[in-house]
């Protein structure tokens, strides 16, 4: 008898394990509550009357599986960028350049900003978490490893990633403050964490952002975001999976009868196994069982540019703005940040990264704006706890916000940003500022949290049994009868399919498909 599956949420994930589950011939329904598929990985005209789709809330692809690709036929192509990062020095003309194709050029850079003996050190960070990378990222898609088979797969860097706070490592590796800046930011994108902090949370949500691929690159997905989960839609119906959408589900039970609503109507459905693409507070809620607050720590901001600015070194745009643009990050201003915001205030300056997809991919443009030269920024700001909603309300924080992004990207430019910004069909500024509670609204991410809740480890705990298929593959989501199969299963977040694999995989195994 064939067997039923229900999917709650329509993320990229979930779409990912509807198109391996229907595949091995289950009947698949997935619910989700927008009227639209593909949660955060999503390409969408953010300004009326623009022809330009941006990326518009995940925007770099360095997770996915090479697996996970071939298998479900995703069309997905990346364009690997020349320039790593750019980041100037504060109140100065003269910034760091990490230029992957000339070390001659990344070493002179190095030696314009007086950090020329951190060369090396830099270099050194990135040679040491490359072998972890090499050793982890091949397990994502396996069953998980043990904590003592992941400690052997890293070798002897494992004290320095895994068990101390990752500050101890970038200090003894690099002098420099803004360098030491550069290398902490991959631990605190959608994190609130001190790097000396002893829970670690930065060294995870570190080790996740240099393992892609098993090089750690963050590359630009041609055609933008939305590229994977159209596909990833496509290969779910044409297995056979039913996807309805403006289907909100009000209700679960552990034994796998999921209520929804489609307008007036209201559904059910008894499945013989529940997977949840979203987050587990939002099971838990679901489930009528409590939970944490779980809560996100950053603004994401989408901006349409006649060109792109002018900088105060003398540098081609397509150099700084070809990788990541580093705006007030050094090691000391990001501390200096999280302890603003943990005394309930906006950091002044805001530590903030930028980057332009349109110079990597000019497609996501129409031709006519491409003609005419127009640029897309994107830009992600640090240190910006939930909690700041409550205090300030949201519309009134989504302004102070709009103006500290303006005030912290035109404090390393040689002129303003505004003038620059295109106007939409309304006349309108094309600056989107989307906040964690907008986040929220939008994706149905509990404080706008881009993980779901905390990051974990990708392998069991020193003990955590793994004599079930859901715990061995990282879903298990305390109910029998139901998988975690999004970011907020173990080894998920970012954009990569793993929790949608890895749970498919699961409910291979306990249904005998």
């Amino acid at each position: 008898m064939q067997k039923t599956i229900a999917i709650i949420g329509g993320g990229h994930n979930a779409l990912t394990a509807a198109a391996y589950l229907a595949r091995a011939g289950a009947s698949v329904t997935l619910l989700e509550r927008l009227d639209h598929v593909g949660g955060a990985a999503l390409s969408a005209p953010a300004f009326p009357g623009v022809d330009a789709r941006l990326s518009r809330y995940a925007y770099l692809v360095s997770l996915m599986p090479k697996q996970v690709i071939d298998d479900l036929g995703i069309p997905l192509r990346l364009a690997r960028r020349r320039y790593s990062s750019y980041t100037p020095v504060p109140g100065t003309d003269r910034g760091l350049l990490i230029d992957n194709g000339d070390l001659a050029a990344t070493r002179a850079s190095f030696a314009s900003i007086g950090a020329a003996a951190d060369v090396d050190g830099f270099a050194s960070v990135y040679d040491r978490t490359g072998v972890a990378a090499r050793a982890l990222f091949p397990t994502l898609t396996d069953p998980l490893p043990t904590q003592a088979q992941a400690k052997e797969l890293v070798g002897a860097d494992w004290s320095a990633l895994i068990e101390r706070p990752i500050a101890e490592l970038i200090e003894s590796s690099v002098a420099d403050d803004l360098v030491r800046g550069v290398i902490a930011t991959d631990g605190l994108i959608g994190t609130y964490a001190s790097m000396n902090d002893a829970s670690l949370e930065q060294n995870r949500c570190f080790l996740y952002h240099v393992i892609g691929g098993g090089t750690g690159d963050w590359d630009v997905p041609i055609g933008g975001m939305g590229v994977v989960s159209t596909s990833l839609e496509g290969t779910a119906r044409a297995a056979g999976a039913r996807i309805i959408t403006g289907a909100e589900v009000t209700a679960l039970t552990p034994d796998g009868e999921v209520t929804w609503r489609e307008g007036d109507d209201e559904h059910r459905l008894t499945a013989d196994l529940v997977l949840c693409g979203a987050a587990p507070s939002v099971l838990s809620r679901l489930l009528g069982e409590t939970s944490e607050r779980v809560e996100g720590a950053q603004v994401k901001v989408n901006m349409l540019l006649t060109r792109l600015p002018r900088l105060r070194q003398e540098l081609p745009s397509e150099a700084a703005f070809g990788g990541t643009f580093h705006i007030n990050e050094s090691m000391t201003q990001l501390e200096a940040a999280f302890s603003a915001a943990g005394a309930g205030r906006i950091p002044d300056p805001l530590p903030a990264e930028i980057y332009c997809h349109s110079l990597a991919d000019p497609s996501i443009l129409g031709p006519e704006l491409q003609a005419k030269g127009w640029q897309t920024l994107t830009l992600f700001g640090l240190h910006l706890p939930d909690r700041l909603v409550d205090q300030y309300g949201n519309d009134e924080l989504r302004g102070l916000l709009r103006t500290a992004v303006l005030s912290t990207l035109e404090s390393v430019l040689a002129e303003p940003v505004e003038p620059l910004l295109a106007h939409d069909g309304n006349g309108e500024l094309c600056l989107e500022v989307k906040t964690t509670r907008d986040i929220e609204d939008a994706l149905a991410m509990p404080g706008g949290n881009i993980f779901h809740g905390g990051l974990s480890w990708p392998w069991a705990d020193a003990d955590d049994p793994l004599d079930t298929p859901a715990r061995r593959w990282g879903v298990d989501s305390g109910h029998d009868g139901i998988l975690l199969c999004g970011a907020g299963a173990r080894r998920g977040g970012g954009v990569s399919g793993v929790g949608g694999h890895n749970a498919a995989r699961a409910a291979i195994e306990m249904l005998g498909l």
